[in-house]
């Protein structure tokens, strides 16, 4: 066998290679023909000196390292097979023996996959709410449709009020110097958006069409731009035009205008319906993350700190790519926010913990259960998801090993839920009205 699986303890499995002297001196001579010309040795041609002699000018264990190296890798893949852990690092290495015409003796250290106490989790009780329409959520979903569906209307007769969309030009000045980014034309602000920095949009209330005046306000402290922050600034801001949000008349009209619906009572009826649907859409969802939170805080597992460490790092590229979408790098959002990268990892570390738990334990019930699944789901699996994309062939064919096993990960952890939400035993709480919400 060549190795002593001696010890897993706190998940550290420590393995023991015993390598024989013949076959680690084969290493040593496959090394020493792979490098020898690198070596220029007085007497003899470059790369054409013997082992020994190179070994007499360098020392015993020249080659030693690249020995190891080419040898160990093949031991260590057998050793894992063979003893069933499952390595979730890469393994350090001890040499405990090593030299001329002795076994060499290694020791490796690696992180394994916890093992999972799992609590209870068939046929669990996990609370269920059930929202209900009310008439009030229908008349707020018609006012975000009328304001939707509302037009400008000039209000040039009368001062700015509460809500008033203005249109202004203004210039920012710090000890009657403007400042960079401080000045815009046509600028378009409405009234109580609190847009602005806090006490600009208020003393524009009561102004007319045509004024020009001064505004002082004081930059947050915490302001992003770093020269402003703290800082007393005055805008001279000069008011062009006032209007204001004119809503539609709830009516048949309104309906026609905004559907396909001839009547007010139809398109009532249809956003009820849509409504509804949500709300058993958000209830069911909601309803599994209890059954998954619960099973997952019934179970016990002792978690490496690698396993967080590598969740982190998945967590921390996925911020990167949204903020890329934004037009952000992270160590932009690090200059804005004042935030270093420790301090946002340390916020997200019980995120990562909580992810790294949730899915040893579904993996653990699977086991436990044995759920699977067959070639055929995963086929329809990845015919469902070649539909997001315009060459569904070349998709397909670009599918390697990989990824069909990806694709099976998420089908058994699927199945496993679904399992855990059929046997879980709801109880039902019921709220109505959109402040219950």
């Amino acid at each position: 066998m060549g190795f002593e699986l001696k010890k897993v303890e706190k998940n550290i499995a420590t393995i023991e290679f015993n390598i024989p002297s013949g076959e680690f001196k084969d290493a040593v001579t496959k090394a020493y023909k792979k490098n020898a010309y690198r070596f220029n040795i007085p007497g003899f041609r470059k790369g054409k000196a013997p082992l020994k002699i190179i070994q007499r000018y360098y020392g015993e264990g020249i080659f030693y390292e690249d020995a190891i190296d080419a040898i160990f890798p093949e031991k260590y893949e057998e050793a894992v097979k063979e003893t069933n852990i499952e390595p979730i690092d890469q393994p350090t290495i001890d040499i405990v023996q090593i030299g001329e015409d002795m076994d060499l003796i290694l020791k490796a250290e690696v992180a394994v996959k916890p093992e999972v106490n799992l609590g209870e989790y068939k046929g669990i009780e996990v609370e269920k709410i059930e929202y209900n329409v009310t008439d009030e959520d229908v008349e707020s979903e018609l006012n975000k449709m009328r304001e939707r569906n509302a037009r400008l209307v000039s209000a040039d007769d009368r001062p700015i009020q509460e809500g008033d969309n203005v249109i202004i030009d203004f210039e920012g000045f710090i000890n009657n110097e403007p400042f960079e980014g401080g000045k815009a034309e046509n600028y378009s602000l409405v009234i109580g958006s609190h847009t602005f920095i806090e006490g600009f949009e208020e003393q524009l209330i009561g102004k007319k069409q045509k004024e020009t005046v001064d505004i002082n306000v004081r930059f947050p402290d915490n302001y992003g731009t770093e020269d402003l922050a703290g800082k007393e600034a005055q805008f001279k801001v000069t008011i062009k035009e006032i209007k204001y949000k004119e809503l539609p008349e709830l009516d048949d009209e309104f309906a026609k205008d905004v559907s396909e619906f001839d009547t007010l009572e139809e398109l009532k009826a249809d956003i009820r319906k849509r409504l509804q649907e949500e709300n058993e859409n958000r209830a069911k969802n909601e309803f599994t993350d209890r059954v998954i939170q619960k099973v997952v805080d019934n179970a016990t597992v002792d978690i490496p700190d690698v396993m967080i460490e590598r969740e982190l790092d998945s967590m921390e590229r996925n911020v990167d790519m949204n903020l890329r979408y934004q037009g952000l790098t992270l160590d932009k959002y690090f200059e804005i926010t004042g935030a270093s990268k420790e301090e946002f990892r340390n916020n997200m570390r019980q995120d990562a913990y909580n992810n790294v738990k949730t899915s040893l334990v579904l993996e653990k019930i699977a086991e436990v259960e044995n759920i699977t699944v067959t070639n055929e789901e995963i086929d329809a699996e990845i015919e469902n998801v070649s539909k997001g994309y315009q060459d569904t062939e070349k998709f397909k064919q670009s599918i390697t090993e990989d990824y069909r096993e990806y694709i099976k990960d998420n089908l058994v952890i699927r199945k496993t839920i679904d399992m855990l939400v059929d046997r879980a035993k709801p109880v039902e709480k019921i709220l109505e009205g959109v402040e219950e919400k």
